[in-house]
């Protein structure tokens, strides 16, 4: 019965953790290899409680991030301080462990399905239809589905989520992330990237550069009064602890935003 055994979504539990072993054998030197990455924070990680929490972060690639985060929760839990030395932290790798992605990107093709499986929550975009943003006219109404699985999930164990829903940098925070926090009441965690873009490509996928630094930056987790809290007072403070509101803008040197624009170019015509 216990090779059987399943989690609130169906998955068998054997499986997933072959999926996470496998997967984490496969990408390990990119984070330590051909790349390196600098964490903070993981003693944080190590006083959490093993459910409802919620990690919200940037995003700069499509998979790559979430990787990166399986492996530095898991090696934080196995006692590794700010580092992912030794892969053997992921021989029994935390199960209940989710992250929320499009349903349009992770049902595209065969490995993503694969990389699903390890514990995506796919959501309906409203806001995005193939690749584009879509007007507030048009949009459809969010899927009740999407919000109750998020709930599932948070009640069996961690979830991970970039709410602002896209790639891109200094895009708005959106509300739907407020309204989980508002309505579950989970421990909210904030982390910070970056060298992830540099790193890969779009899709975090292809590695596209190697001997770059990459930083995994763990903060406390936010003061939030789930009951007195607006939904915009929330938005607003997920915006700061990601380094995503408009007024970092203003202290971001003018060629480190040339370089991400330049990017931007590039990716316009390579993907």
């Amino acid at each position: 019965m216990g090779l059987f055994k399943r989690n609130p979504f169906g998955h068998i539990l054997f499986l997933k953790r072959w999926l996470i072993r496998i997967a984490g054998a496969v990408t390990h030197r990119r984070y330590r290899g051909f790349n390196q990455l600098e964490i903070d924070g993981s003693e944080i990680i190590r006083a959490l409680p093993d459910r409802n929490v919620l990690f919200i972060s940037n995003h700069q690639t499509y998979f790559a991030d979430v990787v990166a985060m399986f492996h530095v929760f898991n090696a934080s839990l196995k006692g590794r301080e700010d580092n992912i030395k030794n892969i053997g932290y992921l021989w029994e790798p935390k199960l209940n462990m989710y992250y929320i992605g499009a349903k349009e990107t992770l049902q595209a093709n065969f490995l993503t399905k694969v990389l699903a499986y390890a514990g995506a929550i796919t959501v309906e975009r409203t806001w995005r239809a193939g690749g584009k943003d879509v007007a507030e006219h048009e949009q459809k109404s969010v899927n009740p589905n999407d919000t109750e699985n998020i709930g599932i999930a948070l009640e069996d164990g961690w979830v991970i989520t970039f709410p602002q829903g896209t790639t891109k940098s200094f895009k708005p925070v959106r509300k739907g992330t407020a309204h989980i926090i508002k309505n579950h009441k989970p421990i909210v965690v904030p982390i910070v990237i970056d060298g992830f873009r540099r790193s890969f490509d779009k899709k975090g996928l292809r590695l596209k550069k190697k001997g770059i630094l990459q930083s995994f930056i763990i903060k406390e987790p936010l003061d939030i009064d789930y009951e007195n809290d607006t939904i915009e007072e929330i938005v607003e403070k997920v915006e700061y602890a990601i380094e995503q509101h408009p007024s970092f803008l203003k202290v971001i040197p003018v060629e480190v935003i040339e370089e991400q624009q330049e990017l931007d170019r590039m990716r316009q015509w390579h993907y």
